[in-house]
C-alpha cells in the first residue's frame, strides 16, 4: 500500500501539473489545493526538489513549479523518490536488490517469480502514467 506521504506527494504534483508554468505556486496554495498538511508538504516538496522534479523560488512571490513538463514526469518516478523501490520483496528490486535470508533457491522460488511479475506490471503502469495522463484522466472522469 502507498503511504500517506506518497499520496500527499502525488496530490501535490498533480496539483502543480495543472498550474500555469509562468509563475511559481506558493506553498500555502499547494497545501490548500492538494489538501496536504503544510508541515508534511514542506518536507515532501524538498525531497521532490532535490530529486529534480521541482524548481523552487524564494521570496514573497516564490513557490514551486515543475522542473519538467507534466508529460515527462511519471507517477512511478514520484513514488520511487518518496517510497524507494516499487518491489514488494527485496530480492526482485532493480534498485535495492537484497537476497532473502530464508530463500533456498532464488531461481526457482515461487514467491520471487510471482513478486517479479507484480513488480514489472506495477512499474509498467506507474512509469507509463505521466502527470499529464493522470490530470487528463481526472478531467475526463469529472
Amino acid at each position: 500500500m502507498l503511504t500517506q506521504r506518497s499520496r500527499y506527494a502525488l496530490r501535490a504534483m498533480l496539483f502543480l501539473a495543472e498550474q500555469p508554468v509562468t509563475a511559481p505556486t506558493a506553498m500555502n496554495r499547494i497545501a490548500t489545493g492538494a489538501t496536504v498538511p503544510r508541515k508534511f508538504l514542506e518536507l515532501i516538496l524538498a525531497d521532490l526538489r532535490d530529486a529534480g522534479f521541482l524548481l523552487s523560488t524564494r521570496g514573497k512571490m516564490g513557490g514551486y513549479r515543475l522542473a519538467r513538463a507534466p508529460h515527462l514526469i511519471s507517477l512511478g518516478e514520484i513514488i520511487r523518490v518518496i517510497e524507494g523501490p516499487l518491489a514488494l520483496v527485496p530480492c526482485v528490486s532493480r534498485t535495492a536488490y537484497r537476497a532473502c535470508n530464508d530463500c533456498k533457491d532464488e531461481a526457482t522460488c515461487a514467491i520471487r517469480i510471482a513478486m517479479s511479475r507484480v513488480r514489472d506490471e506495477t512499474a509498467r503502469i506507474l512509469d507509463g502514467t505521466s502527470l499529464a495522463d493522470a490530470t487528463a484522466t481526472e478531467l475526463a472522469a469529472a
